[in-house]
């Protein structure tokens, strides 16, 4: 597996902990809000940041694209 698709996981496993998710749950809502292309396309600037800053950015991420 390549570093990007083990960040993803990494992203994955964070959320699904600090939001007390389910892997599955977790997986729809990054599918419906896009958060796997976006975390895949801001890698190399994401993987340099803390579990909890991905965490927050991913929540912010997901906000924004809930209002639209």
């Amino acid at each position: 597996m390549r570093a990007e698709g083990k960040f993803l996981v990494y992203c994955l496993e964070n959320y699904r902990r600090e939001k007390n998710l389910t892997g599955k749950q977790v997986y729809h809502l990054f599918k419906r809000y896009g958060v796997t292309e976006y975390v895949m396309s801001c890698y190399d600037s994401l993987h340099t940041t803390g579990r909890q800053y991905t965490v927050e950015d991913i929540d912010e991420f997901i906000a924004a694209r809930q209002s639209v």
